[in-house]
């Protein structure tokens, strides 16, 4: 199943509705992710708790004694018959990127496994415009899809050691940012002086699902003058018009 005309309602407890649309990443079902996500968003109704976007569902967190089942999927339906288009305009986004050591510390590896030169792979990669699909795993982990085939490198059979925080990753045909140091599959080829999610900042997340994301190269002297801004408060990630 890649799609469906009627998204699939599954229950994930007692108080989650799960709104299925298809089981592939795809932008033609994100869209439809995102519509629902933003027609609830518009007009909730009273027991919503919360909407949590994925590739291809949208989880609908309820409080039961407010708000019942039938309820909540007969709203879902109504609004899934006639929504068509987002409610909001996505935007693109340039986050500066440094690829050079010690940010890109798996660039080599890459290269080897997907038979490009080191610069290659930093092209490919800088040249590309992905689209955010998502966040989870942990907080402000924005998964990116649009990968190029190029560098389409399966993950790690076993984690790497810990990246730094903002690394900026490649693995399993999509992309991602971190935000917090972990063990990890994927492979780390820059980071970001820009932070995606700063439990500080209001909003903390300020770059949503369904928006894109640009890498401009910058190098370590830039990477290191960026970060400062950043620290003192200073964004600098560039809003841009979509492609």
């Amino acid at each position: 199943m890649s799609a469906v005309a009627e998204p699939r309602l599954l229950d994930a407890g007692e108080a989650a509705l799960v709104v299925e649309f298809g089981s592939t990443v795809d932008p033609a079902i994100s869209d439809r992710v995102l519509a629902l996500d933003d027609a609830l968003g518009a007009d909730p109704p009273e027991g919503l708790r919360e909407r949590v976007p994925t590739y291809r569902s949208l989880m609908l967190h309820y409080d039961p004694l407010v708000l019942d089942r039938a309820t909540l999927a007969e709203r879902v339906r109504a609004l899934v018959s006639g929504a068509t288009a987002r409610a909001s305009s996505p935007t693109l986004w340039t986050l500066p990127c440094c690829y050079a050591s010690p940010h890109g510390e798996d660039i080599a590896q890459v290269a080897e496994r997907s038979g490009l030169s080191p610069e290659a792979v930093v092209s490919t990669h800088s040249a590309t415009t992905f689209r955010v699909y998502m966040y989870g795993f942990a907080p402000g982990f924005a998964y990116l899809g649009g990968l190029p085939e190029a560098l389409a490198v399966p993950r790690r059979a076993s984690p790497r050691p810990p990246h730094p925080r903002n690394a900026v990753m490649i693995g399993g045909g999509l992309a991602a940012v971190a935000t917090v140091p972990m063990p990890t599959g994927w492979y780390v080829l820059g980071a970001t002086p820009a932070r995606l999610y700063a439990p500080e900042r209001d909003p903390s997340f300020f770059v949503a699902a369904g928006d894109q994301i640009r890498f401009e190269p910058v190098d370590s002297a830039t990477f290191d003058a960026l970060t400062a801004r950043e620290a003192a408060g200073e964004p600098v990630a560039r809003r841009g018009e979509p492609h």
